[in-house]
């Protein structure tokens, strides 16, 4: 009993883990409040929850402002690009809404469909751009490609997600707790339960990793013609 409480014990590594989460939660929050920023927050808190899987993610505070710095200016047109089509997207489909016909009905499919890449875009862009050095487009690139490419994987981290946003908003009653959740836990424990699905697409441009050595690659395209860009892995 002694050693399940211990320091090296489950129920502290557990705690630990959560502790970690809600800091990591609160940065985020909080580096995303001018709105702009929040490209930069996202690609950091993929950042600390692709390290924790990884198990390197040292002093959480730390990583996380690190990367925010490092990923500013990039991630942050990133996000302004991702904002402006997704309020295109939704401006088509409130046209569509008022047209009457075929024409209105193409028109709000093609929308929704944009709206479903758009999200795969979104699930892959951030952490990408935490993981790898690359251009503005080849980020975006290889996001859709690897969102493709690992389709039951995008599959999933849509599903945990849509399910999240679903409970929260179903009633004023999951309203009220689920932002509450949101505040203390929830873009930090969502980000780490998809950085389990995201590593193992990563795992496929990182022939280094499943060698198991720390050797960065060097502008190599891994499966399905990604490329990692500059110098590679582990920024």
């Amino acid at each position: 009993m002694g050693e399940f409480f211990s320091m090296d014990g489950s129920v502290f590594r557990f705690l630990s883990k959560v502790a970690d989460l809600m800091v990591l939660n609160l940065l985020f929050l909080v580096c995303c409040i001018p709105i702009v920023t929040a490209g930069a927050s996202f690609t950091a808190l993929a950042y600390v929850t692709l390290k924790m899987k990884d198990q390197e993610e040292g002093y959480v505070w730390k990583s996380f402002l690190r990367s925010f710095r490092q990923n500013f200016r990039q991630s942050t047109a990133i996000w302004l690009l991702l904002l402006a089509l997704a309020a295109l997207l939704w401006a088509d489909f409130r046209i569509s809404s008022v047209m009457e016909g075929t024409g209105g009905q193409a028109v709000r499919i093609l929308a929704g469909a944009g709206g479903l890449v758009w999200f795969m875009v979104f699930l892959y862009v951030f952490p990408l751009q935490a993981r790898f050095y690359n251009t503005i487009g080849g980020t975006l690139r290889n996001a859709l490609l690897l969102a493709l490419g690992n389709f039951p994987r995008t599959l999933a981290m849509m599903l945990v997600t849509g399910a999240a946003a679903c409970i929260t908003f179903f009633n004023g009653y999951t309203l009220w707790y689920g932002l509450l959740f949101w505040i203390l836990l929830g873009f930090a424990l969502l980000a780490w339960l998809n950085s389990h699905l995201l590593y193992g697409a990563f795992l496929k441009i990182m022939p280094s990793r499943k060698e198991g050595t720390e050797k960065e690659t060097e502008g190599k395209n891994g499966e399905n013609g990604i490329n990692t860009g500059e110098t590679g892995v582990d920024k």
